[in-house]
């Protein structure tokens, strides 16, 4: 018999080696490789060109129906879903211990079961009177919702084949699941990757929603082997500051919709609630200007979100190194609206320590936050505050030039929703939306020049 080749699986990255040692190469975790049965050489040397089934292929262009969705009964949860869950998908979400992941599916499984579904719901980590109790401090003791507490994939897959299978099936989480048909422990990569083939299975062949929950490492991103995230249909990240009350639902992955939408929820005593106006979160009500701080329409998917960019310039001494400190934005980007403005428009911060934070722990990556950072850094240097009734976006070039951004009819709807009755915004956006007035800009000197008063 030929001798199995031995190799070395890193349970970080996934990345195998021939032989075993400290440090993964690839990652550059130490202590996390083991080592996993590999193929024989005979099997690496068959030919596979014969002997299998010839496969039924279908036009390009053939008709086919959408796929059926179930609603979660969360709007939230739909919008970032792209609509609901679709029946025989798998969805993988994660996010940081406490952040609500466990809290958000029981609420959604409760209410799916109401509606006369048929959901299981598997916890590896808890026992099933913990969720029952959890499920009666939210309101949900009534749900005919079916608990288990169980870590074997082949007792929970036979389990529920002796009946219909269920419409939604909850994995809490997978990392637990542990598979006999391969060695080790449980969390590890082949046992992670074996669990969760079987689960996903199990989802095409009886068209159950399956939804896993995954743990994540120290910088958020979801543990164990990325090819878990190729494997599953739709990956979702619980985001958000377990010392704030709102949370964001954000679609990483989604074969079945579209990745550019989130959900929001706040954090209350009932348990996750859906916020329907996201701009109220991140907005701070203030009565008088204030300098440094600006109001910038974001853009997630199809939803804008209003969120305060507040920016803070500090003097220095001759001599002194200055810091700059950006909180939910791209220090990069920072230092490129820095360098345009001392290069185009003649404001000097080489002197001065910069910080740049965005309220409420929001993430912004949209590139027309440009003009409304430019303009809490030219508020805060020249202490004159933005006025309170203005939103500002747009894009920076390195030449000075104010480009124009997607979305702005969008963005100042919004803004005109939420009480806002100017917009200062790049000299392309011709109209305004009803009672927006419009001040367009071509170049970041004019803007400046607007800013400081000058002629």
């Amino acid at each position: 018999m030929a001798k199995a080749k031995r190799k070395f699986v890193c349970q970080q990255c996934g990345s195998i080696s021939p032989r075993w040692q400290g440090q993964c190469d690839d990652c550059g975790e130490w202590n996390s490789l083991y080592e996993e049965a590999g193929d024989t050489v005979f099997a690496a040397k068959h030919d596979l060109q014969t002997g299998g089934r010839a496969l039924q292929m279908v036009a390009l262009d053939s008709a086919i129906a959408l796929p059926p969705r179930a609603s979660t009964g969360i709007a939230e949860f739909d919008r970032a879903l792209g609509g609901g869950l679709v029946s025989g998908s798998a969805t993988l979400i994660g996010g940081d211990p406490g952040i609500g992941k466990s809290t958000l599916l029981l609420q959604a499984a409760a209410r799916m079961a109401i509606r006369g579904l048929s959901v299981a719901y598997i916890s590896g980590e808890e026992a099933a009177d913990q969720v029952r109790l959890r499920a009666q401090r939210l309101g949900l003791g009534g749900a005919p919702v079916q608990l288990a507490s169980a870590t074997s994939v082949r007792d929970i897959l036979t389990t529920l084949g002796e009946s219909e299978p269920p419409a939604l099936l909850v994995i809490d989480s997978i990392q637990t699941m542990h598979s006999d048909l391969i060695e080790g422990a449980p969390g590890t990569v082949s046992q992670v990757r074996a669990s969760a083939q079987e689960l996903i299975r199990f989802a095409k062949q009886r068209g159950t929603a399956v939804v896993l929950v995954g743990h994540v490492t120290k910088d958020g991103s979801i543990a164990g082997p990325r090819v878990l995230e190729h494997m599953v249909d739709t990956v979702l990240s619980f985001e958000g500051e377990r010392s704030h009350q709102y949370r964001i639902l954000r679609a990483i992955k989604n074969r079945f919709g579209g990745t550019d939408e989130i959900g929001v929820f706040s954090m209350a005593e009932e348990g996750l609630a859906e916020v329907t106006n996201p701009s109220a979160l991140f907005l701070t009500h203030r009565d008088e200007s204030v300098t440094g701080a600006t109001v910038f329409p974001a853009l997630e998917g199809t939803r804008p979100v209003l969120v305060e960019i507040q920016a803070l310039t500090v003097r220095l001494a001759s001599g002194a190194t200055p810091r700059r400190a950006v909180v939910g934005w791209d220090s990069g980007r920072l230092a490129m609206i820095l360098a345009v403005l001392e290069a185009r428009c003649g404001l000097s911060f080489s002197t001065c320590e910069v910080y740049l934070n965005i309220a409420g722990g929001y993430r912004v990556s949209d590139p027309a936050a440009d003009l409304a950072v430019a303009g809490a850094l030219i508020s805060a240097l020249a202490e004159k505050p933005v006025p309170s009734d203005a939103v500002l976006f747009g894009e920076v070039a390195l030449s000075g030039e104010v480009r124009p951004v997607s979305h702005a009819p969008m963005r100042l709807r919004e803004a005109a929703k939420l009480g806002f009755e100017r917009a200062l915004v790049p000299a392309s956006v011709a109209d305004g939306a009803k009672g927006v007035s419009v001040s367009g800009y071509r170049t970041l000197a004019q803007f400046v020049d607007h800013m400081l008063g000058r002629g």
